[in-house]
C-alpha cells in the first residue's frame, strides 16, 4: 500500500479528496499527515493540486517505515553552510571556491578533483581559520538534534558521512548526537594548511560503501536504511537506501531521490517515517 505523506503549514487531508483510499492519519495537526492512496500516480496529481503551496508531498510505502540506520551528509544538510566555502571566505577566495563547490554539488564536476582544486587554493591558510569558521559560521540546521535523538531513542544507528573535513565532522557529530562520523582530512604543517587533502578521499563511492558496510554490520536490509543529502556526491547512497531523501537539494539530486524535502526542516524526515508529534524528542 502507498501512503501520501504531506508536510507543511496548512497540510490538510481535505486538499486531496478523491485521491484517498482510506482515512488519513494525522501526524502533526495542521502540519503533517499520511493518507492511503490506491496508486503511485496519485503523487503527481497531489503535487499539481497544491502548486504554489509550500508543502512537501511524497509517496512512501506503508511497511517498514521506521528506519534502523541513518546516513546523513553534513554541509548544507545537517549544518547551514559549506565549510570549505566558509574557509575560503577567511582566505578572501569565497567567490572563486564557492563557484566550484556549486558546480560539483550539481554534478557538473567530478567531486574528488574539485575537492583537490579547492583545497589547493587554501594553501598557507593559518589553522586558526578552522576554529574561527566553526565558531562563527557553523550552525546546526533546525530539527537536526530532534531527528537524531528521536531515531536513537527508537534504536536506530546514526552516521554523519561527509565529503567535508574531519575537523568539522567530529564537532558537528558530537553537537547533533550522531553515533559516528566520517570525513576527509585537511593536511597541515602544524601552523597552516599545505593545500593537500588526505587519501583516500571520501566522496560518492565512499558514502555508498559506508552505507553498505553499516547495513552488513547491523544485519539489516537496505530497506531499513535512510540516507539524506543535498549534493551530487550523495546520490549513490540516496539511491541505494530504503528511503533516500533529497534535502533542500540540487535539481539533479531531487530528480533521482525517492523523496524530497524542499520547505521543511529536518524533523520532516521523522514524519516521512510515520512518527507523530508525541513521539518526537524535541530539542532546541
Amino acid at each position: 500500500m502507498f501512503l501520501l505523506n504531506v508536510i507543511g503549514k496548512g497540510a490538510e487531508p481535505a486538499l486531496f479528496r478523491s485521491l484517498d483510499n482510506g482515512p488519513a492519519k494525522i501526524l502533526s495537526p495542521g502540519h503533517a499527515f499520511d493518507m492511503p492512496v490506491a496508486e503511485s500516480e496519485a503523487l503527481a496529481e497531489a503535487r499539481s493540486r497544491t502548486e504554489g503551496l509550500e508543502l512537501d508531498i511524497n509517496l512512501v510505502r506503508a511497511g517498514r517505515r521506521r528506519k534502523k540506520l541513518l546516513l546523513a551528509d553534513m554541509d548544507s544538510t545537517i549544518i547551514n553552510v559549506e565549510c570549505l566555502d566558509e574557509l575560503a571566505d577567511m582566505a578572501g577566495l569565497k567567490p572563486q571556491i564557492a563557484a566550484i563547490t556549486e558546480r560539483a554539488m550539481r554534478g557538473e564536476l567530478e567531486f574528488e578533483a574539485a575537492l583537490r582544486e579547492r583545497v589547493g587554493m587554501l594553501k598557507d591558510l593559518k589553522l586558526d581559520a578552522l576554529e574561527k569558521t566553526y565558531l562563527e559560521r557553523l550552525r546546526l540546521n533546525p530539527g537536526a538534534k530532534s531527528l537524531i535523538a528521536t531515531m536513537r531513542a527508537n534504536g536506530a544507528h546514526t552516521m554523519l558521512v561527509s565529503g567535508g573535513f574531519g575537523y568539522f565532522t567530529r564537532r558537528v557529530a558530537e553537537a547533533a548526537g550522531f553515533h559516528v562520523e566520517r570525513g576527509n582530512t585537511l593536511l597541515d604543517d602544524g601552523e597552516k594548511l599545505t593545500g593537500k587533502v588526505g587519501t583516500p578521499i571520501l566522496g560518492r563511492a565512499a558514502k555508498l560503501e559506508a552505507l553498505e558496510e553499516a547495513v552488513a554490520r547491523l544485519g539489516i536490509d537496505f530497506a531499513e536504511s535512510l540516507a539524506v543529502g543535498d549534493g551530487a556526491n550523495d546520490l549513490a547512497m540516496i539511491q541505494k537506501a530504503g528511503l533516500g531523501v533529497a534535502y533542500h537539494a540540487k535539481p539533479v539530486v531531487a530528480a533521482a531521490a525517492g523523496a524530497s524535502i524542499n520547505y521543511n526542516d529536518l524533523t520532516a524526515l521523522l514524519y516521512l517515517q510515520g512518527y507523530s508529534d508525541n513521539e518526537i524528542v524535541l530539542i532546541d
